[in-house]
């Protein structure tokens, strides 16, 4: 079913990527959903759809391609009330709080016209990489045949952590609560090698909250639970009892500690166990799974989540003040997992060239023209190395224009057999390659 649109304001259209989430979680009437449009006309230039990344109740997110630049497009249902009102409420929060590098970026708003004469109200978006959500699937917890339950590295623990309470420190400081942070909701970019917030469907100003039910079930702070079930009473709150931005501090540590456990932590916050004593549970955890890291850190990151976790929010800690951790003191390198989960416009290859090539001026020549002819298939190369010394000897690293190429070149590397070996193709950080870095990686 093609679509025609109306721009109604679009921003410049400069678009990175964005997989994001489906939005305001409130009940709305039921809409078929199995169609996907084909096309948008955004500001009256057509954008393809390529792909459905999500979908809720109320919205629906499409990553859109113009042939220039890729976007994501979250379309939001028609609202039988006439209210729009999570596309208003969005739309709000993200043009209220635009500019930091942590948080999504909204390009513009436009109002879609289907063939049917249906209009829906849509946020063209930065379109982003994988979901905190996804890591914990996909990464290194459990699941692996003969593996003990395992999380994730202490270097991506640090890195998310970091990345979202810089979001929520500048998020507090305008005024906001996000209320549904949860792993779908945080997002990695593969260009800006960051963390980003998505979802601002149930943010509210503090001491103004308009929305009576917040947070996700496994997410939700133990006052957000008690307002909930107020509010699913009939119960009106009374002043300023509504909920505060530390609502959203709970949110966080139990996302980093699933991340360190590699467990989903929705059936233990909901158990009275939890609830009468959660240190000595969060105490457990990290007695269980610490082996394979160095004290001092894991007790640092330990104190950190329990910090969030207090059941009384004034006890909770700011976003600010947990930035002030030592836990983000601590250097740590990321694991051969990490660069292989998160997509960077660096590739790294493994495996490919023998130490005999490297000593030969006129081979090691040959080789790097070979390589470079090779890799541009896949996209235009900004650049090339292969160390003749250690650290990073004999790895070859690829930086692409962008992170979409590298993508496509590590999917399609991956596997292959070079001289009889087998690739092995990761990402690696832009930035430790632009400073000349090479990590020795955690294997």
């Amino acid at each position: 079913m093609a679509h025609c649109g109306s721009s109604e304001t679009v921003a410049k259209v400069q678009a990175p990527r964005h997989t994001a989430d489906s939005g305001n979680r409130s009940p709305q009437a039921a809409v078929d959903q199995s169609m996907k449009p084909v096309l948008f006309e955004i500001y009256g230039e057509i954008w393809t759809v390529q792909s459905r990344l999500g979908q809720g109740v109320s919205a629906s997110v499409y990553r859109v391609s113009s042939g220039r630049a890729t976007a994501a497009v979250k379309e939001f249902q028609a609202d039988t009330q006439g209210g729009d009102y999570g596309f208003h409420k969005e739309r709000s929060v993200l043009e209220d709080i635009k500019g930091h590098k942590n948080i999504v970026t909204l390009y513009g708003v436009f109002t879609n016209h289907s063939c049917m004469g249906v209009a829906t109200r849509c946020l063209l978006l930065e379109l982003l990489d994988v979901s905190v959500s996804e890591l914990l699937v996909r990464g290194t917890s459990g699941g692996q045949s003969g593996r003990p339950q395992q999380g994730h590295s202490m270097w991506l623990i640090q890195h998310c952590a970091r990345d979202i309470l810089e979001a929520l420190t500048f998020l507090h400081g305008e005024g906001y609560v996000h209320a549904d942070l949860k792993p779908r909701n945080i997002l990695w970019s593969a260009d800006d090698e960051c963390f980003k917030l998505i979802d601002f469907g149930l943010s509210f100003k503090e001491g103004n909250q308009d929305v009576k039910y917040i947070q996700t079930d496994g997410y939700r702070a133990p006052e957000a639970e008690l307002q909930n079930s107020l509010a699913q009473a009939g119960v009106e709150m009374e002043g300023d009892s509504g909920c505060t931005a530390a609502v959203d501090l709970w949110s966080l540590g139990i996302i980093l500690l699933e991340m360190f456990s590699g467990i989903k932590l929705k059936d233990t916050v909901r158990s009275q166990e939890w609830k009468d004593n959660s240190a000595v549970i969060i105490d457990h955890i990290f007695a269980s799974n610490g082996q394979a890291c160095p004290a001092i850190p894991v007790y640092h990151l330990r104190d950190l989540i329990k910090s969030m976790l207090h059941n009384k929010p004034k006890q909770r800690c700011t976003a600010k003040a947990a930035l002030l951790s030592p836990f983000f003191s601590i250097p740590f390198a990321p694991h051969i997992e990490d660069l292989v989960l998160l997509p960077s416009p660096v590739l790294r290859l493994l495996n490919l060239i023998d130490d005999t090539h490297l000593h030969n001026d006129e081979e090691y020549e040959d080789i790097l023209e070979d390589m470079k002819e090779e890799c541009r298939k896949y996209g235009p190369v900004v650049s090339l190395l292969i160390p003749r010394e250690n650290p990073g000897k004999g790895q070859v690293f690829v930086e692409y224009g962008n992170s979409s190429d590298s993508k496509e070149a590590q999917r399609l590397l991956t596997g292959r057999t070079f001289d009889g070996k087998f690739v092995v193709a990761t990402f690696y950080p832009l930035s430790a390659y632009k400073r000349g870095y090479l990590y020795q990686t955690v294997q």
